[in-house]
């Protein structure tokens, strides 16, 4: 459901949606796809351009700087820098976020707000329309503690072919993986688990994917 955004002091719209780039990687699951992996508590949405990089690039009719996403707490906000619309209606300043709430960016780009694990504050942006970032993703995954990998319906990633869920999570600003069993990381065996960098290789039992820094 929409919900306004309320109990925001004037300023929240633009002083709190900064505008530093989130840091970023792309996340290629082997035999399941691509994502964009943000892990800042704002990013910014929008037409890429030479001039002015943004954290998520979309391939559309978009300003370069479109709309913003703030993770705040627990949920989830956006603020519209230009045409942006929750579930149908217009956002004149900032909205909140809930799990299945629509968002359309400009005339034609369409997105679906996923918060699909309930003990995880991670949520997961879906392409409802023929749009794509650059380069080329299934999905944008917004990393807050954790991100699940898993054959369950919950999992923010779902590998449909895995025995078990693999974990990646954040401790002390590093990135960690935590699998089942034994892991291999960069050619290295861990023990279960292991510190991965933005441009590892990770392969376990029945599964493979690598980090790429952007």
């Amino acid at each position: 459901m929409f919900k306004l955004a309320t109990g925001f002091r004037e300023h929240s719209a633009m002083d709190d949606f900064s505008t530093r780039k989130a840091e970023r990687f792309l996340l290629w699951v082997d035999a399941v796809g691509g994502y964009w992996v943000c892990l800042g508590d704002v990013v910014t949405l929008g037409q890429p351009t030479r001039q002015e990089p943004v954290d998520v690039p979309i391939l559309g009719d978009l300003s370069s700087r479109h709309a913003r996403i703030r993770r705040d707490g627990e949920g989830y906000l956006i603020e519209a820098i230009r045409e942006v619309r929750v579930d149908g209606r217009p956002v004149r300043q900032v909205a909140s976020l809930d799990d299945g709430s629509r968002i359309q960016l400009g005339s034609s780009v369409g997105l679906v707000f996923r918060r699909p694990h309930a003990l995880s504050a991670t949520a997961r942006l879906d392409f409802v329309s023929r749009h794509r970032t650059q380069p080329s993703v299934d999905a944008v995954l917004l990393m807050a503690d954790s991100c699940v990998l898993g054959p369950k319906q919950h999992s923010h990633v779902v590998c449909r072919q895995w025995p078990e869920e693999v974990i990646l999570y954040r401790h002390d600003d590093e990135l960690y993986c935590r699998g089942p069993k034994s892991l291999e990381i960069d050619n290295v065996k861990q023990p279960g688990r292991g510190r991965i960098t933005r441009s590892s290789r990770i392969v376990g039992w029945r599964f493979s994917m690598n980090l790429e820094a952007i």
